[in-house]
C-alpha cells in the first residue's frame, strides 16, 4: 500500500513509553527507541499489546512463544518475560498501580490510547466514520488518512514466524484494509479520486475478490478520466468471479459498470438496495426463557453498540447458552439490517461438523454458495464430504479456500449477525469470523476457546436460586410452586442450578401432576438416582453431560474423575487436588486450569491466588464422573494416566498455534 510519510504524533506525557505494532514491534521513551530483549520476550510483549485491556490466557502466550513443543520450564520462563515486561511498562497512571496484572482469565495489560498506536488507529477510524455519518466527508477523509498514516509497514513483520502473532497481524491488516476503503470512498466523493488510484490498484492485486476495493478503483479511474481502464477492471473481475466461484458480480457492481458506459466522470457507486427483506434464520424463542437479565443486557449492549465483532458465550452443557444467544439475536434486528442467522456447529449426536459443511451453509444463506462444488466420485475407503439439509460442501481444498474468501468479502460488505452455536473448539470457527466490516458473530461453546483472537467473553454461571425457581414455576405453575416452596428450592439446588436440569424437572412434574414436590426432591437428592430422574421424553440431562464428557481428552477425564470424588458438593482446593492427583503443585494447577478452559470446573469470578481459590465440579457432572469411574471407565496407559490435562491432543483438539496431534502428555510428577 502506498502512503505518505508518517506524521509525528503527540509526545504525550513526559517519561511515558509509547508502543507501536503497526510495523515492527517498537517501544520509545522521549523519542529514544528502547531495547525489548530477546525474541521470546518480544513475542510475549507483542501478544499482550495485541490484546490491550483484555485478559490474555497463559496458554495463548505459551503458544505464541513455543508453538510446537513447550519445554517443561515454559511457565517459569513466561514469568521471567512477564517480569521484564512489567519493568518496561512501568506503573499505570498517577496511582502507581501495576499495568500488568494476573487474574483467572490470564494476564491483563492496562494501557491508554495515547500509549499504543493500534488503540489510536481504532479511535481515529471510529471518529472518521462518525464524521462521515454526520455528512462531514472532508473531516472523515482527514481523520481516516490520519489513521492510515500511523502505519509504518506490515504489522509485527519481524515476529510473523510465530503463528499466534501472525494471526494478530493479519487481523490488524484486515482493519487497515477496511479503513483504506472508507478513506478512498470519501476522497472520491470529494472529487479527489486521483490521490487513491495507485493505492487501490496495489490492494486489488493482493485482494482480487474484494468487491468494495474493485468498485472504489473503478470509480477513481473513471473520475480521473481513465474510462477504458475502469471498464477493464470490471471485465477482469467478471471473468475472475465466473472462473473461481461460478458467480456474476453483484447487482450493485453491475449497476456501477452500466453507469460508466457512455457517461462522464460523475459516476458513483450506487447504494445497495435494501428493498428485499433481510434473511432471518433463527430458531423460535423458547417461552420458558427466564432470568439471565444481566447477561442478556450485556450482549445487547456489546453487539448493538457495534464496537465488538466477536462475542463468546461459554458455560457447561445445559447452562442456557443457546437460549440466551437466540433470545439476543431476536432482539437485535435493528443493528443488523442485512440479516441474522443461526448455525449449529455440531450434529445432533454431538459430533463436530466439518468447517467446510458450516461454511457451505453460511454461503447458501448469504447467496455465495451457488459456486460449482460438485463432489467427485470417490474410491473405496475415501472420505465423502458430509452434507446437511441438502447443502453441497466444497469437495477440494481449493474450492473451500475460494468459498472462505467469498464469505469474508460478504461479511466486509454487510451488517449481519451470525450465531455459531455449540462450537467444539477454536479450529471449528477460525476463518469464519469477520476480519473486517460490521458483521458480528456470537459464538456459544462449552469451553472457554482461549485460543481465539481478541473477543468479548461472557461466562454463564449457575443462575441464582430465584431465577431457577422462576423457570421451574413457568413449567409447573406458580400455584403448585407455592404449595411447597422449600421442596421446590431443594429441586433446583439438586439440579445444581443447571437450567436444562431445572427445565427437565419442570417437564416431568408437569406430566406427573400427582407427584408431590417433596418426593421428587428426595429422588434428586439421591446421588445414585438423580441422573435417572432427569429425563423427559427424548430430553436427557445424562445424554447432554455425556456429550461434554466425550469432548474431554482421556487425561482430562481421568483428572475429572479423581476430582469428582473429593467431596459430596464437588468443591475442592488446590491442596486437595494435589493429593488426589498424586502430583506436584504446578502439575495440579495445569490440570485444574485445563478443566476450567474446557468448562468442566468452575473457578472464582474475581482475582484470587491459586492456593486461596475454591474450585467446583458442578453437581450433576460430578455424579456422572463418579458413575464413569464406578462403571470401570478404561484406565489410561501409564503415561496417559499421569498426563496433564493441559494437552488435549488425544481428543483431536487444536491449539491456537495449530495441530499438535500426537504430542505426548506431560507427566503429572511430584516435582
Amino acid at each position: 500500500m502506498t502512503r505518505p510519510p508518517v506524521r509525528a504524533g503527540s509526545a504525550g506525557a513526559a517519561g511515558a513509553v509509547h508502543f507501536s505494532l503497526l510495523g515492527p514491534l517498537t517501544a520509545r521513551r522521549g523519542g529514544r527507541e528502547l531495547p525489548l530483549g530477546p525474541r521470546k520476550q518480544r513475542l510475549v510483549l507483542a501478544t499482550l499489546l495485541a490484546r490491550p485491556n483484555t485478559p490474555v490466557p497463559v496458554d495463548v502466550l505459551t503458544d505464541a512463544v513455543w508453538p510446537d513443543d513447550p519445554p517443561r520450564t515454559a511457565r517459569k520462563n513466561l514469568q521471567v518475560y512477564i517480569s521484564a515486561a512489567r519493568a518496561l511498562l512501568g506503573p499505570a497512571g498517577d496511582g502507581g498501580a501495576d499495568r500488568l496484572v494476573h487474574g483467572c482469565g490470564g494476564y491483563h495489560l492496562r494501557i491508554a490510547e495515547g500509549e499504543l498506536d493500534t488503540l489510536r488507529f481504532g479511535s481515529l477510524a471510529r471518529a472518521g466514520r462518525a464524521a462521515a455519518g454526520r455528512g462531514d466527508v472532508a473531516g472523515a477523509a482527514r481523520l481516516l488518512r490520519e489513521a492510515l498514516d500511523l502505519w509504518e509497514g506490515p504489522p509485527l513483520h519481524d515476529l510473523r514466524d510465530s503463528a499466534g502473532v501472525a494471526e494478530e497481524a493479519d487481523r490488524l491488516e484486515a482493519r487497515c484494509l477496511t479503513v483504506y476503503e472508507d478513506w478512498a470512498e470519501a476522497e472520491i466523493e470529494l472529487g479527489r479520486a486521483a490521490v487513491a488510484v495507485d493505492g487501490l490498484r496495489d490492494l486489488v492485486e493482493r485482494h482480487p475478490l474484494r468487491e468494495r476495493l474493485r468498485a472504489a478503483w473503478m470509480t477513481s479511474l473513471h473520475q480521473s478520466g481513465r474510462q477504458a481502464e475502469a471498464l477493464a477492471v470490471y471485465d477482469d473481475y467478471r471473468q475472475l468471479m465466473a472462473r473461481e466461484l461460478g458467480l456474476e458480480p453483484s447487482p450493485a457492481m453491475a449497476a456501477l459498470y452500466r453507469s460508466m458506459l457512455g457517461r462522464g466522470r460523475e459516476a458513483r457507486r450506487p447504494a445497495v438496495s435494501r428493498r428485499t427483506p433481510a434473511p432471518v434464520a433463527l430458531p423460535a424463542g423458547t417461552g420458558a426463557f427466564t432470568g439471565r437479565r444481566e447477561e442478556l443486557r450485556g450482549l445487547l449492549d456489546v453487539l448493538g453498540g457495534g464496537e465488538e465483532r466477536v462475542v463468546v458465550v461459554s458455560g457447561p452443557g445445559g447452562a442456557g447458552k443457546s437460549a440466551l444467544a437466540v433470545r439476543a439475536a431476536h432482539l437485535l434486528a435493528d443493528p443488523f439490517p442485512d440479516g441474522r442467522v443461526h448455525v449449529r456447529v455440531r450434529r445432533e449426536d454431538g459430533t463436530a461438523r466439518s468447517r467446510a459443511e458450516v461454511l457451505a451453509e453460511l454461503g447458501r444463506w448469504c447467496g455465495i454458495a451457488e459456486a460449482r462444488t460438485e463432489i467427485p466420485a470417490t474410491g473405496a475407503g475415501a472420505e465423502v464430504p458430509a452434507t446437511a439439509a441438502g447443502i453441497e460442501v466444497p469437495a477440494t481444498a481449493g474450492a473451500l479456500s475460494v468459498l472462505a474468501e467469498a464469505w469474508q468479502e460478504w461479511q466486509a460488505r454487510h451488517r449481519a449477525l451470525v450465531v455459531l452455536d455449540d462450537v467444539p473448539d477454536e479450529a471449528s470457527v477460525r476463518g469464519l469470523l469477520p476480519r473486517s466490516g460490521k458483521c458480528a458473530v456470537l459464538v456459544t461453546a462449552r469451553g472457554q476457546l482461549p485460543g481465539l483472537a481478541p473477543v468479548h467473553r461472557i461466562a454463564l454461571p449457575a443462575p441464582a436460586d430465584g431465577e431457577a425457581l422462576e423457570l421451574l414455576g413457568k413449567l409447573i405453575g406458580a400455584g403448585r410452586l407455592r404449595t411447597d416452596p422449600a421442596a421446590a428450592l431443594r429441586i433446583v439446588r439438586a439440579c445444581g442450578g443447571l437450567p436444562l436440569a431445572v427445565e427437565v424437572s419442570g417437564m416431568r412434574l408437569a406430566v406427573l401432576r400427582h407427584l408431590p414436590l417433596a418426593e421428587y426432591a428426595d429422588r434428586l437428592d439421591d446421588p445414585s438416582a438423580a441422573l435417572d430422574e432427569l429425563v423427559a421424553g427424548d430430553v436427557s440431562v445424562r445424554h447432554r453431560i455425556a456429550s461434554g464428557w466425550r469432548d474431554l481428552a482421556e487425561p482430562d477425564r481421568w483428572v475429572l474423575g479423581r476430582l469428582a470424588g473429593l467431596a459430596d458438593d464437588g468443591c475442592f482446593t488446590l491442596d486437595r487436588a494435589t493429593v488426589a492427583l498424586g502430583c506436584g503443585e504446578r502439575a495440579a494447577i495445569r490440570a485444574v486450569e485445563s478443566l476450567i478452559d474446557a468448562g468442566a470446573v468452575t473457578s472464582p469470578a474475581g482475582e484470587v491466588t491459586a492456593h486461596a481459590a475454591l474450585y467446583e465440579v458442578p453437581r450433576l457432572l460430578c455424579l456422572f464422573a463418579r458413575e464413569q469411574t464406578a462403571a470401570g471407565e478404561p484406565e489410561l496407559a501409564a503415561t496417559g494416566a499421569q498426563g496433564t490435562a493441559g494437552d488435549r491432543t488425544a481428543s483431536g483438539r487444536q491449539g491456537a498455534a495449530g495441530d499438535r496431534t500426537g504430542a505426548p502428555a506431560v507427566a503429572l510428577s511430584p516435582g
